[in-house]
C-alpha cells in the first residue's frame, strides 16, 4: 500500500485548531443527561434524513418514521400536487396514532387516498387537511379548518428527504453547505435496487459513527475479509487516507481502494473472482449516464487509487461513493443514551441479468459481515466507558472525524445548557 502526503501543516488534524490535539472525553456517549441534552440541542434543530424519493413513486404514496431521538413519529408522503411532505402522526381528536399497521410502534409504508384514523374514523387528505369527522353535528361550533395534521418541515435534496423540528432553522441547503454542494449531480436516481440492513445496537450512536469514520482499524479488525497473505500485507503496512476535510458540522474522507477489480486476483477469495464482486462493489462498472465525469466533491484527492468518499451529515447520517458505481448509506437513529437503530442501505443501479444480479447479493453479503465485525465490538466498548475507569482517550490523526463528531456535539450541548441558564 502507497503512503500518501499529509498536508504542508504536518498533520491534518493541526489543519483545524479548534479541535485540539489532546485526549478527547467520551462521558458524552455513557451520561444520561447528557444524551437528553443532546436529542433537545443536536436532533430537534438538525436536519434529520428519513429516506429517498424513490419510497414515494406516485400519489398517496407514504411510509412512517419512528423517531425515539426526537420523540415522536412522522408520516411522510407525496400529495396530490406530487410535494412531499412530512407530518407528525398524531390524529387531532383524541391523539390516537394516525398511521400504523398491526403493531403501532413499527413503521409502516403504503399508498392510500387519505388519512384515516382506526379509533374514530376522522379522515385527512394528503395535504394534511382534515376531510371527514365522524358524527360532526355532536361537536361544539368546530371548523376543520382549523384541525389539519401538524405539519414538520420537509426539504428534498438530490433525492434524499429531510425533516426538521425547528420552525427556525435555515433551508437544508444552507445547513448542507458547500461541501455538500460538490456532490450534487451524481446519478443517485439511477441506482434503484437497494439492499438493507437494520439492527439494535447496544451502544451509545456515536460510537457506531466512530468506528466507520476512520479505517486505522481496517487492517486489523477486518483482515479476514482478505486472503492470508494480503491481510499480513495490509497488517503491516497500516492504513493511510487519501484525503480529510471538515465543513463543520459536516466532515469526510476520501480513501484509497484498490480491489474493484483487484491488481491480483490471488489477493480475492475464489466466489469474488467468478462473480467480480466482493466488498468494494461489483467490478463492473454499470452502464448509466453520469458515472463517467464524476461531481468535483468526490474524490478530491485525484488520486488514481481512489476507491470510496464518505461524508458524514450531521448528526447521523453517512453517505459513501464507491469508485465502480454505487453508493450506500448509514444512518445512526438513538433510542437511549446507551443504544441505538443502525440502518444501512446499498444501492446499486438495476441488475441486467443474473451475474449482475449475484454480483451485487455479494457485495450486500460481504458488506454485511463487515458491519457485523464492527458492531461487534460496540456493546464491549459501551460496557467498558461505563465503568468510568478511563474517560479521556488519546486520537490520532486519522481519527480526526472522531475528534470532530465529538467536540461537535459536545459544543453544542454547552450552547443549549448556557443559552437554558442564562433564560
Amino acid at each position: 500500500m502507497a503512503h500518501f502526503t499529509k498536508p504542508e501543516a504536518g498533520s491534518w488534524t493541526e489543519q483545524y485548531p479548534q479541535l485540539g490535539t489532546g485526549p478527547v472525553d467520551y462521558t458524552d456517549s455513557i451520561d444520561p443527561a447528557f444524551y437528553e441534552d443532546e436529542r433537545n440541542a443536536i436532533f430537534k434543530k438538525s436536519w434529520l434524513n428519513v429516506g429517498r424519493v424513490e419510497r414515494l413513486p406516485r400519489v398517496g404514496s407514504y411510509f412512517t418514521r419512528e423517531l425515539a431521538c426526537v420523540g415522536t413519529s412522522l408520516i411522510i408522503s407525496r400529495g396530490s400536487d406530487q410535494q412531499i411532505r412530512a407530518f407528525h402522526n398524531i390524529c387531532r381528536h383524541r391523539g390516537n396514532k394516525l398511521v400504523w399497521s398491526d403493531f403501532p410502534n413499527e413503521e409502516t409504508a403504503g399508498s392510500c387516498r387519505q388519512f384515516t384514523c382506526k379509533y374514530h374514523a376522522w379522515r385527512y387528505s394528503l395535504e394534511g387537511d382534515l376531510t371527514f369527522v365522524q358524527q360532526e353535528k355532536e361537536f361544539f361550533d368546530l371548523d376543520k379548518n382549523d384541525y389539519g395534521l401538524k405539519s414538520a418541515r420537509c426539504e428534498v435534496w438530490e433525492g434524499f428527504i429531510f425533516v426538521n423540528l425547528d420552525p427556525e432553522a435555515a433551508p437544508l441547503a444552507e445547513y448542507l453547505g458547500p461541501m455538500l454542494k460538490g456532490i450534487e449531480g451524481y446519478p443517485f436516481h439511477e441506482m434503484t435496487e437497494v439492499y438493507t440492513y437494520r439492527a439494535e445496537i447496544g451502544s451509545n450512536w456515536k460510537l457506531f459513527i466512530d468506528a466507520f469514520a476512520e479505517f486505522y482499524h481496517a487492517p486489523i479488525l477486518h483482515m479476514k475479509q482478505a486472503t492470508k497473505d494480503e491481510a499480513d500485507k495490509l497488517a503491516g503496512y497500516g492504513y493511510e487516507a487519501l484525503h480529510y476535510e471538515l465543513s463543520s458540522p459536516h466532515s469526510m474522507i476520501s480513501s484509497w481502494g484498490g480491489m474493484a477489480p483487484p491488481k491480483d486476483l490471488n489477493m480475492v477469495k475464489p466466489i469474488e473472482r467468478v462473480l467480480r464482486s466482493g466488498l468494494f462493489g461489483p467490478w463492473d462498472r454499470p452502464d448509466i449516464d453520469g458515472l463517467e465525469q464524476l461531481p468535483p466533491g468526490l474524490n478530491p484527492a485525484q488520486h488514481r487509487a481512489w476507491g470510496v468518499d464518505e461524508f458524514e451529515i450531521f448528526p447521523n447520517f453517512s453517505l459513501l461513493f464507491w469508485a465502480p458505481g454505487w453508493y450506500l448509506t448509514y444512518h445512526y437513529w438513538p433510542t437511549a443514551v446507551n443504544k441505538h437503530i443502525f440502518e444501512a442501505n446499498l444501492y446499486f443501479a438495476p441488475p441486467k441479468n443474473a451475474r449482475e444480479r449475484m454480483a451485487q447479493e455479494l457485495a450486500a453479503v460481504t458488506f454485511k459481515e463487515y458491519a457485523l465485525q464492527d458492531a461487534n465490538t460496540l456493546e464491549a466498548t459501551q460496557t467498558m466507558l461505563e465503568t468510568r475507569t478511563v474517560s479521556e482517550f488519546p486520537l490520532n490523526d486519522q481519527e480526526i472525524l472522531l475528534r470532530h463528531l465529538h467536540v461537535i456535539a459536545q459544543n453544542k450541548v454547552k450552547e443549549y445548557r448556557d443559552a437554558a441558564a442564562a433564560r
